[in-house]
């Protein structure tokens, strides 16, 4: 059986490199690198270069702007860990193809996108390790398509949070495992 690891945080918090060492090591050096983002910019293709040239040549990339749970079945028949980078990006290609006009239909589906994603995690092999953003620590985005964003997004978190073994926060850089910190009270 699979296991959830959430890696969570601000902008720039440094979650993804820290989720990228974490993967390694529990991969013995090598991981599966499960990407959501989709490219439509410059500044975009951008961030993608970086990533890519930070994670070097011990990573295979699965592209899953849609659909992720089969590249998480799919890597973990030849890696032990996998990288999920990043929900919250996952959120977005939801909402983005979307109505946002029919609340219940967007719950009711980021719901079963969310329990597909960590369905096929434990039912791997693997462990899955889930980048997304903390992003509810702002003020009310003034308009709908930021607050449908928040929302879903927030909702993600939770559900993954409740089936992870460990919840890492990163600020600055350094990570705690908030989970550890929750069984503690």
């Amino acid at each position: 059986m699979g296991k959830i690891i959430l890696v969570t945080g601000g902008a720039r918090s440094g979650k993804s490199s820290f989720a990228e060492k974490l993967a390694l090591k529990i991969g013995g050096g090598r991981a599966a690198y499960v990407a959501t983002a989709q490219i439509f910019d410059k500044e975009m293709d951008f961030r993608v270069k970086l990533h890519k040239a930070r994670r070097g040549d011990n990573w295979q990339t699965f592209e899953a702007p849609f659909n992720a749970e089969e590249k998480i079945l799919a890597a973990s028949k030849n890696f032990s860990a996998i990288l999920f980078d990043c929900v919250t990006i996952y959120v977005s290609n939801f909402l983005c193809s979307a109505n946002l006009d029919d609340e219940k239909f967007l719950y009711n589906n980021l719901r079963g996108l969310i329990e597909k994603l960590i369905a096929a995690a434990k039912n791997s092999d693997a462990t899955t390790i889930f980048v997304t953003n903390e992003v509810g620590g702002g003020i009310v985005p003034e308009n709908k398509l930021a607050r449908r964003f928040r929302d879903l997004a927030g909702l993600a978190n939770q559900m993954l949070a409740a089936q992870a073994e460990k919840v890492f926060l990163t600020v600055a850089g350094i990570a705690i495992d908030i989970k550890k910190l929750q069984e503690a009270i």
